[in-house]
């Protein structure tokens, strides 16, 4: 042994990596003496000084901090990952602050990556605390931060850069990083916060987070490339901020409402229903076209607005479920879920909480087919999104208010074999199965959708024809200048809609003359209207107004409005 590292020595003693033994070097390194890895320049990895006092080695305890964040709903809290590394102690390594699953696995996986990166696992007690510790922390993005407070505690790396940047990333095995769940929300709240400099993510991420404006995102691939960053060996250009060039891809659909033969009050109807943001109930025999009339809906909406499509983006990114090549949604999103989704699958539930189909949809288009066939306690947990546009998810760790700003569409049959209204086809079924069928849809639901429309089978005639109907250029232009004037009326709300009017909104921005006010009044005592689809109709007869760029709601507005009202007191009576 050689005598600069007998355990009698009683001085310090330095340990030049040139100086010594390549078989020493290797049994230094398995001792948590020695770091292996040439990158990182620190008092351990080039020159390391420990005092031997009666066989045993002493050396102060080391403390590094760095900054992370866990996910909680949407939003991105700020966690603190504190490392202590204790010569005093016995060899054990501690990871406490609420942690689940992945977050206690990660020890293991920040093991194998610091071995695999060059560097040395400290042989000592290893404590490492996520603050605060009442928050859960369920993600494996805290990999990244506490592989590298290891090295910092450990003195395999020294640098004054920890505090200025936040760092979320998982490990692979080998020391790579994997991209993370909401990225994108911790862009945000790394760019609230004034005293960080930027964000070290995966690369994989770094496209995603660049759409904040006003924060570093600074991509890395490795454990060794972010630990070369922090000690100054390596320098990273950060990405650029490029949300500009993925919002021109936006006005691209592969449908086109032009594809819809006949059914141009079907189209009218939904023009309606864009241009004020309405629910639209579509009734009709199989093979109308009702599921081709909903899926095209998104075509003729208004483009996302920034604010709208970082909103948007957020929860996919929260979720997952973002796709890496399309870091920024900039299409209305079209959710279609089957109808064997839970009312949890539906409006989010989980523990933690976490967004449903109804998020998901957020600022786009909800499209529910068959909607009979869904479970009733299932539908019901949309009356309070429809209304407030927002839902509260409660579970006993936590309560989360995710988005739920969408439009419904939905499409039923008439009857159980669907051929209840077809001139064409005899319906088989009886009085008493139409009722069955029908009433799994309550009345407080039906009266939160604004538009009821008969959708009728396609004639021959139609199918056959040459010429193409209306397009969805020609319909969203119309919609755009419907929400233009929309705009106007609410400047002091952005982005609130005719279908989002309060009921002093609605007594203030649609007012009827005496015909007007005597036409309501028949078509409620007629028809049996409740008060919700009073409001309703107006807020119906607004939007067409608007459509022809009318001041004024008249009677001929009114009537088509009342039109649309009609068709749930006749299929459910």
């Amino acid at each position: 042994m050689p005598k600069s590292i007998c355990p009698f020595y009683r001085h310090f003693v330095v340990i030049r990596i040139s100086t010594v033994h390549r078989s020493w070097s290797q049994k230094l390194a398995a001792l948590g003496l020695l770091c292996l890895n040439p990158c990182i320049r620190s008092p351990v990895s080039t020159e390391c000084v420990h005092m031997f006092t009666n066989g045993q080695s002493r050396r102060c305890t080391l403390l590094a901090k760095l900054q992370t964040y866990s996910l909680l709903g949407l939003d991105a809290l700020r966690v603190e990952a504190e490392v202590d590394v204790s010569p005093k102690s016995l060899p054990k390594t501690v990871l406490v602050g609420l942690p689940e699953a992945a977050v206690r696995e990660s020890t293991h996986r920040v093991a194998r990556a610091m071995v695999n990166s060059g560097f040395a696992v400290p042989r000592e007690r290893v404590v490492i605390n996520l603050a605060p510790a009442d928050l859960p922390k369920q993600a494996a993005s805290f990999d990244l931060p506490i592989a590298l407070g290891m090295l910092a505690a450990a003195g395999q790396l020294e640098s004054n850069k920890l505090d200025r940047y936040a760092v979320v990333g998982e490990l692979a095995l080998d020391g790579t990083t994997r991209p993370v769940k909401g990225a994108l929300s911790m862009a945000i709240a790394t760019e609230k916060n004034k005293l960080l400099k930027g964000l070290i993510v995966p690369a994989a991420n770094a496209a995603e987070a660049a759409v904040v404006e006003g924060v570093t995102i600074m991509p890395v691939t490795s454990l060794s490339e972010a630990a070369q960053f922090f000690g100054g060996g390596q320098s990273i250009d950060p990405h650029p901020h490029d949300a500009d060039s993925w919002r021109e891809k936006r006005d691209h659909y592969e449908i086109d409402f032009a594809d819809v033969r006949g059914q141009e009050t079907a189209k009218r109807a939904a023009v309606i229903a864009a241009a004020g943001g309405h629910n639209l109930l579509m009734v009709g025999p199989p093979g109308s076209g009702k599921t081709m009339i909903a899926k095209r809906i998104p075509t003729i909406l208004p483009p996302l607005s920034p604010l709208e499509s970082i909103e948007t983006t957020s929860i996919y990114s929260t979720l997952g479920k973002l796709n890496l090549s399309e870091p920024l949604l900039t299409a209305r999103p079209f959710r279609e879920p089957h109808h064997t989704i839970s009312h949890a699958g539906l409006a989010g539930g989980g523990s933690p909480p976490a967004p449903g189909e109804i998020s998901l949809a957020h600022h786009g288009v909800l499209f529910l087919d068959e909607l009979p066939e869904f479970n009733r306690r299932t539908l019901e947990v949309l009356r309070q999104p429809l209304e407030d546009g927002t839902v509260t998810i409660s579970r006993a760790m936590a309560t989360s208010t995710y988005p739920a700003d969408f439009m419904l569409i939905a499409a039923l049959n008439p009857c159980p074999c669907g051929y209840r209204t077809d001139p064409r086809r005899e319906c088989h079924c009886t009085p008493l199965q139409i009722e069955r069928y029908m009433g799994k849809i309550s009345g407080p639901l039906l009266d939160r959708i604004d538009l009821h429309l008969e959708v009728p089978a396609v004639s021959f005639r139609d199918l056959s024809g040459k010429r193409s109907g209306t397009g969805s250029t020609q319909m969203r232009e119309a919609v755009i200048t419907a929400r233009a004037l929309q705009q106007q009326r609410f400047s002091g709300n952005r982005g609130r809609r005719n279908a989002q009017m309060t009921h002093r909104q609605a007594r203030t921005f649609c007012k009827l003359d005496m015909a007007g006010e005597r036409l309501l009044k028949t078509a409620m005592e007629a028809v049996g209207l409740s008060a919700r689809a009073h409001d309703e109709i107006l807020r119906v007869a607004r939007t067409i107004a608007d459509l022809e760029a009318s001041e004024q709601i008249t009677p001929d507005h009114l009537s088509e409005a009342i039109g649309y009202r009609t068709l749930d007191r006749q299929m459910w009576t």
